[in-house]
């Protein structure tokens, strides 16, 4: 078997182990952070909870995740993923089932809160993760694997979310039912999960003996490689200027993000209340929307790989995303449909940036130093996660429209968009140089 039949036959391999099983383990885990969304259509009312409670609880979820993260991801490089990836699925399933009880808005804050303290470094730890077994230029497509989980959960989660909120079962609610039902998978997958996964190459059993060698000798070469541009230790990752201006770009990316789609089903409901569609209708209508955002996050992935570009395959969906989100809900009054299909654009646009963006930390860091820069940049920018469904419920209730909270949303993710640009721009040339330099010398 020549080299290019090994690699195609190892790649294949590692794909079909890895990214059905962790795309799987993350569609449930977005389920359970954004079903908050559509338990609103129902728990706001019964409980009581203005659009500012809501947003604000919706969004403190992310301060747990910002204090935790961190932490939790240099844990993770201690311990192993498999064994952290595992415990996270578990605690967060019993913290999610606790959501069904809350009455008062600081028992909403805290459930909220504790949630996201479960389930913070999840993400870096599975980008980490995969980028140990795949080669770099493949990166973009293994994070988008499993990342298009992310309108896939919302494209389940869509019909599924509002179909439970029509039952009422012992008593309980169907926002209450939502959330437990929902959560239950998290504690099946997490316990398969301490059994399926391997820490690393060498403890796979999957491939066979010149898959796993190749593997190992390209992985460990690149590796060597990017410590010619940046050898650095964990602690010392979390300092550099890259990584801090990528935390900046993804904080405002996140907080149009989450702006929007933790409010989208608010949003979409008023929307159909002017037309004859019901809850359950919307939902499909949703689904398909994220559906979209789906086929948009493999088409920019595939994309970015193929050019070996990544800053401006960003910034063009964020900016695509922002001028989308201002539109839809400036024709609201004019037609209801054009309104949903810019929702769509929107939704594609801010979904179609994840994966080259997340192809950026590992191109220039690696081991422990990556861990560590991706917790960073995902625990800071994820604080854009509080501040976005808490300023739009906000300007909400203070002005009655949900007009000026896109724009808001709209400006941020052009913000993000620019600084990415101009980051990747200057650290992209350095890189090459010192990548050059560094292969000169080794020779």
């Amino acid at each position: 078997m020549d080299m290019l039949q090994l690699e195609r036959s190892t790649t294949k391999k590692v794909t079909l182990r890895l990214i059905p099983f962790l795309f799987l383990c993350f569609t449930i885990s977005i389920l359970d952070r954004v079903n908050i969304g559509f338990a609103a259509l129902q728990m706001n009312q019964d409980l009581g909870f203005s659009n500012a409670v809501f947003g604000f609880g919706a969004g403190i979820f992310f301060l747990g995740y910002f204090l935790l993260e961190v932490p939790g991801s240099a844990i993770m490089t201690k311990i192993g993923p498999r064994k952290w990836i595992s415990r996270i699925m578990v605690t967060w399933a019993i913290i999610a089932i606790f959501m069904a009880f809350v009455k008062t808005p600081m028992q909403f804050y805290t459930a909220r809160f504790l949630l996201g303290v479960a389930e913070a470094s999840f993400y870096p730890c599975m980008v980490f993760y995969l980028s140990g077994f795949y080669q770099t230029k493949h990166h973009a497509k293994a994070i988008a694997g499993f990342m298009i989980a992310i309108p896939g959960a919302n494209a389940l989660g869509s019909p599924l979310s509002t179909f439970l909120l029509g039952i009422n079962w012992l008593g309980f609610e169907g926002w209450q039912w939502l959330f437990i039902l929902e959560a239950i998978p998290a504690v099946i997958l997490g316990i398969i999960c301490f059994f399926y996964l391997d820490d690393k190459i060498e403890d796979v059993k999957w491939l066979n003996k010149d898959e796993k060698k190749w593997l190992i000798d390209i992985t460990t070469k690149e590796k060597l490689e990017k410590q010619e541009v940046k050898h650095y230790t964990f602690l010392q990752a979390l300092k550099d200027r890259d990584v801090l201006i990528l935390s900046a770009g993804y904080f405002c990316w996140m907080v149009g993000y989450y702006g929007i789609v933790m409010f989208l089903p608010t949003i979409s409901k008023g929307l159909t209340e002017k037309t004859s569609l019901s809850m359950q209708s919307m939902g499909w209508v949703l689904g398909l929307m994220y559906v979209c955002a789906m086929v948009t996050m493999i088409l920019v992935s595939n994309h970015s790989d193929k050019k070996n570009e990544r800053r401006w395959h960003v910034a063009g969906c964020l900016t695509t995303s922002a001028i989308a989100m201002i539109v839809s809900s400036y024709i609201a009054n004019t037609s209801i449909v054009l309104s949903f299909v810019f929702l769509t654009i929107a939704l594609c646009g801010a979904f179609g940036a994840y994966a080259p963006f997340w192809a950026i930390p590992p191109s220039f860091l690696t081991g422990a130093a990556a861990g560590g820069a991706i917790a960073l940049i995902n625990s800071i920018g994820n604080l854009g996660g509080f501040f976005g469904p808490y300023i739009v419920g906000y300007i909400k209730d203070l002005t009655g429209s949900f007009n000026a909270s896109m724009i808001f949303l709209g400006i941020s993710m052009i913000v993000a968009s620019c600084i990415v640009v101009f980051l990747v721009k200057q650290s992209g040339k350095a890189l090459h140089v010192n990548v050059e330099k560094g292969l000169k010398k080794s020779s």
